[in-house]
C-alpha cells in the first residue's frame, strides 16, 4: 500500500476534476489528451462533471468528454450519450455511439427511450441504427432487433417509436419478474 503522502501528491499532480475538465478546452491537443486520461483514471468520480461538459459549446470539450465517458463506461452517462447522438459535430456523435456500444445492455433502455422520444432527428436515428446493429449482431441485445428493423424501414418515424416502446415494455416485464 502506498503511503498517504504519495497518494495525496499524486492527487494534487493530477488536479481536481473541475480543472481537468477545463483543460479539455485547451487548444493544445496533448494537454487535452492528458486531462482526458486523468479523468478516465478517476473513473466514476469524474462522471458528473463530464456529463455537464458533454453539453459544452466547445467541440473539443464535447469530443474529449464523449471519448472519456466511453472509456469510463459508467451507465449514468447513457442518457447524455443518447442526447449526444444529436450533436452538430459528426465526430462527437460517433464517439457517443461508440460509448453506448461500450455500455452494452446498460445503455439499451436510454437508447430505446431516445428512439421513442425523437425519431425525426436523422442523426439520432443513424446513431441508434449503428448502436443497435452492433448490439444485436454481437448478441448483447437480440430483443432490440425489431427496433433496428423499424429504424431501417421505409417509415421509421411511425414504426420505430412503437417497436422501441414494445421492447421497453418487455424489458420492464422481465425486470419485474
Amino acid at each position: 500500500m502506498k503511503p498517504m503522502v504519495e497518494v495525496e501528491d499524486a492527487w494534487s499532480r493530477s488536479g481536481s476534476v473541475e480543472s481537468l475538465v477545463e483543460e479539455l478546452a485547451s487548444n493544445d491537443g496533448a494537454k487535452r489528451q492528458r486531462a482526458r486520461e486523468r479523468l478516465v483514471e478517476m473513473g466514476a468520480t469524474a462522471v458528473p462533471a463530464l456529463l455537464t461538459a458533454l453539453s459544452s459549446p466547445s467541440e473539443n470539450v464535447r469530443w474529449e468528454t464523449a471519448k472519456a465517458l466511453g472509456e469510463i463506461r459508467d451507465p449514468r452517462a447513457a442518457p447524455a450519450l443518447v442526447d449526444a447522438l444529436e450533436d452538430n459535430e459528426a465526430a462527437v456523435r460517433w464517439l457517443a455511439a461508440k460509448a453506448l456500444i461500450a455500455l452494452g445492455r446498460r445503455g439499451l433502455v436510454p437508447l430505446l427511450e431516445g428512439v421513442v422520444r425523437c425519431t425525426d432527428n436523422s442523426w439520432l436515428k443513424a446513431g441508434a441504427v449503428h448502436v443497435l446493429h452492433t448490439l444485436v449482431r454481437e448478441g448483447v441485445a437480440p430483443e432490440a432487433a425489431p427496433v433496428l428493423e423499424a429504424l431501417e424501414d421505409i417509415a421509421p418515424r411511425v414504426e420505430a417509436p412503437v417497436a422501441a416502446y414494445h421492447v421497453l415494455q418487455e424489458l420492464s416485464r422481465k425486470q419485474a419478474d
